[in-house]
């Protein structure tokens, strides 16, 4: 048997790297490109706008609440009825705005329609501060730049029952990979995404946690749970020892 050295050996290898490495398929980069808003959105009231893929309006007015402990002052974004408060404590009946919301109805992805469902499921609302510059001259005169949005009070740090502040939120969407699929020649929800959202809805519904609660519950609840499991395991032996000295034999006696 011929001898091979050690220098053919590592020759022997290299080629079959090399060879291996041929072999694998290119890699390919199928994700999918970013999804277009299409034409801007425009609350016409304020003369705010945005190029995202929803415009949100949130009205508040400063508002008597009844409590166990009285009556306090909050914002709130629906007209509390104060018909049964005490005296001195009158809310206005309804909001003076309502509030809106706008959505893309010509948003894309690759060239082809997003269905709305997309939108309104995986699409995520920020706060933006807009540009005032085209406010009309009847609300200049009633409410000025409070924080992210506009306010009515003459002094902000001290607003008065009735006060209105008014903030806008923008839709934006996250990377849609293995969220969508094309059906139809229009992008919709795959099922695994709405099946996910249908699961977090629902969670939701049941308890709210603190960011992180569920996170530092989970190595007690895991403890709690393989406790549990111990316990019905050494009762489960206890009651067939029992079972088995009240049905078997007594024993003999030497």
């Amino acid at each position: 048997m011929t001898r091979i050295g050690a220098t053919a050996w590592l020759s022997l290898a290299c080629a079959l790297a090399m060879s291996a490495a041929w072999a694998q398929p290119a890699v390919v980069d199928d994700s999918l490109d970013p999804p277009q808003p299409g034409k801007p959105l425009l609350d016409r009231d304020f003369g705010v706008g945005t190029r995202r893929f929803g415009l949100d309006r949130k009205v508040e007015m400063y508002q008597w609440r009844a409590s166990r402990d009285g009556y306090t002052k909050v914002w709130n974004s629906a007209a509390i009825d104060s018909s049964g408060f005490a005296a001195g404590h009158v809310n206005p009946k309804k909001l003076p705005l309502d509030n809106r919301r706008w959505w893309s109805d010509d948003a894309t992805l690759e060239g082809k329609p997003l269905d709305a469902a997309v939108l309104q499921t995986l699409g995520q609302w920020r706060v933006f501060r807009p540009n005032f510059s085209r406010l009309p001259a009847n609300l200049a005169a009633s409410f000025q730049p409070e924080g992210d949005g506009l306010g009515s009070a003459e002094n902000p740090l001290d607003p008065q029952v009735g006060d209105i502040r008014i903030t806008w939120r923008e839709l934006n969407l996250p990377p849609l990979d293995d969220k969508v699929e094309l059906r139809g020649g229009r992008w919709l929800l795959s099922p695994e995404a709405a099946a996910q959202a249908l699961s977090a809805e629902r969670a939701s519904t049941v308890v709210e946690l603190p960011p992180g609660t569920d996170q530092r519950l989970l190595p007690w609840l895991l403890g709690a749970a393989a406790m549990l499991l111990g316990a019905a395991l050494v009762w489960r032996r206890m009651r067939r020892r029992r079972s088995g000295n009240v049905h078997g034999s007594p024993p003999s006696r030497g």
